[in-house]
């Protein structure tokens, strides 16, 4: 499978998974929602690091389908969390601060909410 494809089918399944639009994974990612109609239809593919910040997207939504819906895990992703110092997922992720969000599911996973 090439890059593209292989893009392609991490926005389709934080779309499936997640409920997600490319509008979300483009502010996440910050860049434009066109940005991500190109990756999604192979017409280009993400810098390294924003590469970074959609396997982290992906990782963090994956481990959230374990606990939420996919409408759930959408409005995880984007409230201010206790779990998470009062933060948004989405920020921490695009911040490099993933490890944050996976501790407090790991948390949250353990029935240890506080």
């Amino acid at each position: 499978m090439t890059m593209a494809g292989a893009i392609a089918n991490i926005i389709d399944d934080l779309e499936n998974r997640g409920h997600l639009k490319g509008t979300d994974i483009a502010n996440i990612a910050d860049v434009s929602a066109a940005t991500v109609s190109r990756w999604r239809t192979g017409k280009a593919t993400p810098q390294p690091r924003t590469q970074l910040v959609i396997a982290d997207l992906r990782y963090v939504v994956d481990r959230l389908a374990d606990i939420y819906t996919a409408d759930e895990t959408r409005i995880w992703l984007y409230s201010r969390n206790a779990l998470l110092g009062g933060e948004r997922a989405i920020d921490l992720i695009n911040q490099n601060r993933t490890e944050e969000i996976l501790a407090a599911i790991e948390r949250m996973d353990a029935g240890a909410f506080l």
